[in-house]
C-alpha cells in the first residue's frame, strides 16, 4: 500500500496524459519519508491506476464537464500531519498536470483518502 485510483470522465481522455499524471503521481506517494530517512510508502506497492469513465452526467447537464475522483487507500496509522502533507503535494501535482488544460473545459476533482485495517490481505508475488 498505498494504491492510488482515479477515477475520470472520458471526455478527458485526448487531453491529459493519463500515464505521465499516475507517473507523476507515484512519484509524489514515494517522496515521503518518516522522521528516521525511511520511506513512507514503500516502492514496490505504491500503485497508482486509472480508469475512464464511457458514460458520465453532471447535475447542470453541461456536456463538457470534467471531474477525476481520486482515492488513496492506505493501512492505518500514520500521523494526520504527514496525511494531510501528502494530500497537499498530490493536489499540487494534479494541478500542475492538468493547468494546460484548465482553460479549455471546467475540470473539478476530489481526493479522499480512505485509511482502514483490512479484514484480510493476503499478497502473492512472482519473484
Amino acid at each position: 500500500m498505498p494504491h492510488l485510483r482515479i477515477e475520470y470522465t472520458g471526455n478527458l481522455d485526448g487531453h491529459v496524459d493519463m500515464q505521465a499524471l499516475c507517473n507523476v503521481l507515484c512519484r509524489t506517494l514515494t517522496q515521503f519519508q518518516d522522521e528516521t530517512g525511511n520511506s513512507v510508502f514503500p516502492l514496490t506497492g505504491t500503485r497508482v491506476l486509472a480508469y475512464p469513465a464511457p458514460y458520465a452526467a453532471v447535475a447542470d447537464g453541461a456536456p463538457d464537464r470534467a471531474f477525476l475522483y481520486l482515492v488513496l487507500r492506505i493501512a492505518p496509522g500514520r500521523p494526520q500531519a504527514l496525511l494531510d502533507a501528502v494530500g497537499k503535494a498530490l493536489l499540487a501535482q494534479l494541478d500542475c498536470t492538468l493547468a494546460p488544460i484548465t482553460a479549455l473545459r471546467s475540470i473539478r476533482a476530489t481526493l479522499q483518502f480512505d485509511e482502514g485495517r483490512p479484514v484480510y490481505e493476503g499478497k502473492w508475488a512472482s519473484a
